[in-house]
């Protein structure tokens, strides 16, 4: 009797289980028997594999194969395992060395011919990986985003015949280089949008402390324009954020583009989404758009049009910033630390307010359109801004005003001040922070009460101003929240002045 370990790793949301496959080979009738809790996809890696050994010229044991996927309960779905699978029957029958196996992992989809097919969540592999110490071998088509792990060590295989050569000592595999890439901060520019002072104004707020941000006008007047130049103004993401990016990327089915790198992620799904792809799940818990957008943006265009529903399942992220996919037989959790920006008309026919006078909606087609949004969701959103009609006047050939970058320089000073007062994005502060951080002085608390006497603010309305207030006195370069700063963030909450 034989018996090989080899190591692999699973996916589980957005960590990666060690998997250790184990191959016995015993006396009896010949079989090829997987256990494990493996899933349609991973109990047939068994012809892959004897197709794969046959044509890459290795003998396949004419004995009782039984290759367990440990631990046993630890769902396991994909063909990732192939390759771990075929080198462990492989050393099981003596055909590769397996003394070097403790210092390598693998995973890899086999093709009949003994190539090596692409997998989805290599990234997400490779840290865990690199935390083990271990070398980590992988499709070549995979290797180049898993180098981007600077502790890691990747080394590409193109076949399984190259990993077997590497393994006995006939052939060496190339450490995959971390990929010289270059900035990848190409935006839209913020010049390209004329007029709409205001609502750039808001954009900038936005974008210097993590708010939310709804856009409310009539049809062409820049609302998508604008939410598109977000990404292009936010500061440049850290590695640790650039990494925790790529990694979500890497989940999905295309998988992660290393020309992506320190990219902003700018996710815009139809309004005809279900509420399981903007949160995630599937039988196979999956990352949603709301988990692709990381350390990024949300834009929810035409907002009404969202099902009740599927916009009600953004309330708890929101807050949160995490999302639980719970299924019967399995569980994953999936961060949600995303920018919010929504646009929606201010009526069925979108023209309610327009100098053209085309709208002839009645109150009640108006009231019933925005009730489509609930009063929860709004309120969890920080700034409310109305986007006008541009005048023609406006849309003159010439700049529109400051580019991008100039805009970027004073966000990403804005909120170089937060996190060097409070480690955090404004946003992200407690109530007790928000207390300790954004208490406004004696005038501002006076404006505040009116506010709250007037417009009738929740508790939770009344800590966003507050937040969105020490953003604005951040850009301002104030110590404290001023009473000017307490005013502006008010007249954003456009929603709640009915």
């Amino acid at each position: 009797m034989s018996l090989a370990v080899v190591y692999s790793r699973a996916l589980a949301g957005m960590d990666a289980p060690l998997v250790t496959v184990e191959a016995h080979l015993a006396n009896g009738l010949p079989s090829f028997t997987v256990v494990g809790l493996p899933e349609a996809e991973v109990k047939e890696a068994k012809d892959r594999v004897r197709a794969a050994l046959q044509n890459a010229r290795f003998d396949f044991p004419a004995r009782r194969i039984t290759v367990n996927l440990a631990p046993a309960d630890l769902p396991k779905e994909s063909g990732r395992f192939d390759l771990p699978i075929a080198l462990a029957v492989l050393a099981a029958s003596g055909q590769v060395p397996a003394e070097r196996f403790p210092h390598f992992e693998f995973a890899g989809e086999l093709a009949l011919t003994g190539e090596l097919r692409p997998i989805r969540g290599a990234l997400a592999m490779t840290l865990s990986a690199c935390r083990e110490r271990r070398a980590f071998v992988l499709p070549e088509s995979n290797a180049r985003e898993a180098a981007l792990v600077e502790e890691a060590t990747v080394h590409p295989a193109r076949s399984l015949l190259e990993v077997c050569a590497h393994l006995a000592g006939r052939a060496t595999l190339p450490r995959c280089e971390p990929p010289a890439i270059t900035d990848g901060r190409s935006y839209p520019d913020m010049t390209e949008v004329k007029g709409q002072a205001h609502a750039k104004r808001a954009l900038e707020i936005a974008a210097a402390g993590g708010h939310s941000m709804i856009m409310v006008g009539p049809p062409g007047t820049g609302k998508t324009m604008l939410a598109t130049r977000l990404p292009g103004i936010l500061p440049p993401m850290t590695q640790e954020e650039a990494l925790a990016s790529a990694a979500m990327q890497s989940l999905g089915s295309s998988g992660f583009n290393p020309a992506d790198w320190k990219r902003r992620p700018f996710r815009a799904p139809h309004h005809t989404a279900s509420a399981v792809a903007l949160v995630g799940g599937g039988a196979h818990p999956r990352p949603g758009e709301i988990s692709m957008a990381l350390h990024g943006v949300l834009f929810l265009d035409e907002l009404p049009e969202f099902g009740r529903q599927v916009l009600e399942v953004l309330r708890e992220p929101l807050e949160s910033g995490r999302i639980s996919v719970a299924r019967a037989a399995r569980q994953a959790e999936f961060p949600a630390q995303f920018q919010l920006v929504a646009a929606m008309n201010p009526c069925p026919c979108g023209y309610l307010g327009h100098h053209n006078g085309r709208c002839r909606c009645t109150p009640g087609e108006v009231a019933r359109y925005r009730s489509r949004v609930s009063g929860p969701l709004l309120d969890r959103i920080d700034l409310q801004v109305e986007v006008p009609a541009v005048p023609q006047e406006s849309l003159a050939p010439g700049p529109g005003g400051e580019p991008s970058a100039t805009i970027c320089a004073r966000v990403a000073a804005a909120r170089a001040r937060a996190l060097e007062r409070q480690g955090k994005p404004n946003v992200a502060l407690a109530p007790r922070e928000v207390d300790r951080h954004c208490r406004p002085g004696a005038r501002g608390e006076e404006v505040l009460k009116q506010a709250i006497a007037r417009l009738g603010l929740s508790a939770r309305a009344y800590h966003r101003v507050l937040k969105v207030a020490r953003t604005i006195a951040d850009l301002a370069g104030a110590p404290h929240s001023a009473a000017a700063h307490i005013a502006e963030a008010i007249q954003y909450r456009r929603f709640d002045r009915g």
